[in-house]
C-alpha cells in the first residue's frame, strides 16, 4: 500500500508492499507524490518494476566522485577534470540522479549558450551522459534515465574558413618584436600542430635524422609522431640549444599574447601605410586571425600538396574525416588548376 504525508511542504509518499522493499521518494505537489505512487505499484503488479533506491539516494556531486576515480582516471588530458569541477560547483549536483530531468539539463545548456560557444557546452554535457551510460550498466542502477539523450544538443557553427592572405604573415612576423614568435608561426604552418603541442616540445622528441617530433601527449589522447618538412627542420636547426632542454621557452599563453600583440601592431602599420598612400585599408586584412588559424592553415596546404585524407589525418591527429573536413578550406582556384 501507498501512504503519503507532508513534510516541510513536500509531500513523501512511501509505498509498502511484501515481497519488495519499503521505497519513499519525495514531491512537490501530493499530486506528483500519488502519480508516481500509482505507476510504481502498477510495475509491482506487473513484475516490471526495477528498484531506483540506489539512484534515488545517490546525488550528482557523490557520482561525478566515482566516475572521476573510476572512468576519468584512465583518460589522457586535465580537460575532462575541468569539466567536473565545473558541474560540481553547479546546483544540479546537488539532486539526486533519479530526480534530474531532460528539462534540467536543457535549462542548463540554455544558460550556458548565453556565455560560451556552443562546442564547448556540448563538450560540458559529454560526460555526464557518459556518467549517467555507466550509472545504468557498470553502477547497477537499473531504470535511470539518461536526461542528456533527451534533449537537443547545441549545433555547431561552421567552421572558420578563414586562410592567410597573401603578405599577412610576413607582416605580422615582422611586427612582433619577438625573438622566437617568427619560428614557432611558421613552423605551425609547416606541421599543423595545435599551440600547446609546440610549445611543450622539447629536443627528446625530435629525431632530425629521421625528420619528426613525437607527441606522447596529445588533444585526442594518443601519440603522434608528427614528419618534419625541410622548412621545419631547417627551422630547428637553427635554433640555439637551452639548457633546460626545451625547443622555444615559452609557454602557451605568452604565445597566445605575443600572435595578438604582434597582429594588432601590423593592422595598425598596415592601415597608416594605406593612409599615406591614399588608399581605403582592406577591413578584412590581418583582422580575426588566430594562432589557431595557422592549423587550418597547415592542413588545406598539405591537401594542396596533393596528400589523401589518410595522410593528412597521421600528420594532423585529427580522428574522424567530419573533424578534418572543418579544418580544412582549398581555395577554388587552386582546384581550378588541378582540372586543367
Amino acid at each position: 500500500m501507498a501512504y503519503f504525508r507532508k513534510r516541510s511542504g513536500s509531500w513523501e509518499a512511501t509505498i509498502d508492499k511484501k515481497g519488495f522493499s519499503r521505497i519513499s521518494r519525495t514531491f512537490d505537489t501530493k499530486g506528483e507524490a500519488e502519480a508516481w505512487a500509482k505507476v510504481t505499484e502498477s510495475e509491482m503488479v506487473r513484475g516490471v518494476f526495477v528498484s531506483r533506491k540506489e539512484a534515488e539516494n545517490t546525488t550528482l556531486s557523490e557520482a561525478l566522485d566515482r566516475y572521476e576515480k573510476e572512468i576519468t582516471v584512465h583518460k589522457k588530458g586535465f580537460q575532462e577534470k575541468a569539466i567536473l569541477r565545473k558541474w560540481r560547483s553547479h546546483p544540479l549536483s546537488k539532486r539526486f540522479l533519479v530526480s534530474i530531468q531532460g528539462k534540467d539539463i536543457a535549462e542548463y545548456r540554455d544558460e550556458r549558450l548565453k556565455e560560451v560557444s556552443p562546442n564547448t557546452v556540448r563538450l560540458e554535457l559529454a560526460p555526464i551522459s557518459h556518467l549517467f551510460t555507466i550509472a545504468v550498466k557498470e553502477w547497477g542502477m537499473a531504470g535511470l534515465v539518461n536526461p542528456v539523450m533527451q534533449i537537443r544538443k547545441p549545433k555547431l557553427p561552421k567552421g572558420r574558413d578563414r586562410r592567410l592572405k597573401p603578405g599577412e604573415l610576413d607582416r605580422i612576423l615582422a611586427a612582433s618584436g619577438s625573438p622566437v614568435l617568427p619560428d614557432i608561426a611558421r613552423f605551425a604552418v609547416e606541421t599543423g600542430m595545435r599551440q600547446a603541442e609546440i610549445a611543450g616540445m622539447t629536443w627528446h622528441m625530435i629525431d632530425i635524422n629521421k625528420k619528426t617530433t613525437t607527441l606522447l601527449e596529445t588533444k585526442n589522447g594518443e601519440k603522434r609522431i608528427v614528419p618534419l618538412s625541410p622548412e621545419a627542420v631547417r627551422i630547428l636547426e637553427r635554433i640555439p640549444r637551452r639548457l633546460d632542454g626545451k625547443v622555444w621557452g615559452v609557454t602557451c599563453h605568452a604565445v597566445s599574447v605575443a600572435w595578438r600583440r604582434a597582429i594588432a601592431r601590423a593592422r595598425a602599420a598596415y592601415e597608416k601605410e594605406c593612409e599615406e598612400k591614399g588608399r581605403k585599408p582592406d577591413p578584412s586584412f590581418l583582422v580575426d586571425l588566430t594562432f589557431h588559424d595557422l592549423r587550418h592553415e597547415a592542413t588545406s596546404r598539405f591537401f594542396e600538396k596533393g596528400l589523401n585524407p589518410m595522410q593528412v589525418a597521421a600528420i594532423t591527429g585529427h580522428k574522424t574525416l567530419q573533424m578534418l573536413k572543418r579544418y580544412t578550406h582549398l581555395k577554388a582556384e587552386d582546384l581550378a588548376e588541378l582540372l586543367k
